[in-house]
């Protein structure tokens, strides 16, 4: 008997080949498109798609509508964090609660035995693999996913090439128009700039001192919701350097600047950790990620017990540690978890 198989289809390219490629892998694909967010003209579009991809492959489709479920755990958390002062990352919240949450509850009612999405990740049923294509490759914002949904994950885009498969959509005459298509945002409810989303709930735009790390007021900036830890654009002051943003206070609505060596941290503080091993005793050394496109550090991270812990760097992270973020534990191309940057 054929496994049944449930495809979060979003009316790009991508997920539309994953539905295509379990297809022909013999699996009974279901898909089905989940409207997330209020944006009808941006769902009416997506939604023909997926009909178009759905009547081509000849399989079934649904809609559901789980808006007031995405904005409380994904939205506004989103909005809140940035008015504390972080640089949030909502794409991990998500895939934690959304993608591979609702989505697989989603899958039950549907009596689907797997799940799978368009991401570009590997996975052998215990853990997480980057992807053969680095340039697309997604793991890190799966590092908060349950472990225990694992074994019910298919992606069928880890060994694959973003173009290749564009490429072959676009082969397709009734699916052209998805190949062809301009890439969608990585936050999918930010059309323009994440400060838009901002601006609909508070004011973004509320001018404030830019000091230096001992006290010194050097200038004004537009608003700390503009900034990010390790920004160096976007703000002028009356010293004639290259100056970066290492620290925000949401509370006095000031920024405080210093020079490159400022932002290296060695030690970077985290909590509701997700790990997909189980470590033997209080710590365990990894090579950590600490935003999406940047390097891996090795590092040793130590667990309080209650569910955080404390990483020290074996090299300094120098791009700026942004609270709100995830620290993403690998080991070689195997993704072992992480936890919140706090």
């Amino acid at each position: 008997m054929k496994k049944r198989v449930l495809v979060g289809l979003s009316g790009g390219v991508d997920s539309t080949f994953a539905a295509y490629q379990l297809k022909q892998d013999g699996y009974e694909v279901v898909g089905v498109y989940m409207k997330m967010f209020d944006n009808p003209s941006f769902h009416e579009a997506n939604i023909r798609k997926v009909k178009a991809v759905a009547e081509y492959l000849g399989i079934e489709h649904h809609i559901y509508d789980i808006t007031d479920r995405f904005y409380q755990e994904v939205y506004n958390p989103f909005v809140q964090g940035y008015m504390n002062g972080q640089t949030p990352n909502p794409c991990g919240r998500c895939n934690q609660l959304i993608k591979f949450g609702r989505f697989v509850e989603i899958a039950d009612e549907l009596g689907c035995d797997l799940v799978s999405t368009g991401h570009y990740i590997n996975t052998d049923g215990t853990f997480i693999y980057e992807a053969e294509d680095d340039s697309k490759d997604q793991t890190y914002f799966l590092f908060h996913v349950d472990p225990k949904v694992l074994g019910r994950l298919i992606f069928p885009l880890g060994n694959k090439v973003k173009e290749d498969i564009k490429e072959y959509i676009r082969s397709i005459e009734p699916l052209k128009e998805i190949a062809v298509q301009r890439e969608s945002s990585e936050i999918c409810f930010v059309e323009t700039d994440y400060r838009d989303v901002l601006r609909k709930y508070v004011d973004v735009d509320q001018p404030g001192e830019i000091l230096t790390s001992d006290g010194q007021v050097i200038g004004t900036h537009k608003g700390y919701m503009n900034y990010t830890i390790g920004q160096r654009r976007g703000f002028e002051t009356r010293l004639k350097k290259r100056l970066f943003i290492n620290k925000i206070i949401p509370e006095k609505n000031q920024i405080i600047v210093g020079e490159k060596d400022e932002l290296q941290q060695e030690t970077v503080r985290i909590d509701d950790i997700n790990l997909f091993f189980t470590p033997e005793g209080d710590r365990f050394k990894v090579v950590v990620k600490l935003r999406y496109r940047t390097r891996k550090i090795p590092c040793e991270v130590v667990l309080d017990g209650q569910g955080g812990a404390m990483i020290y760097l074996e090299e300094p992270a120098e791009l700026g540690v942004a609270k709100g973020q995830a620290a993403v534990f690998y080991d070689g191309k195997k993704m072992l978890g992480g936890g919140w940057i706090v």
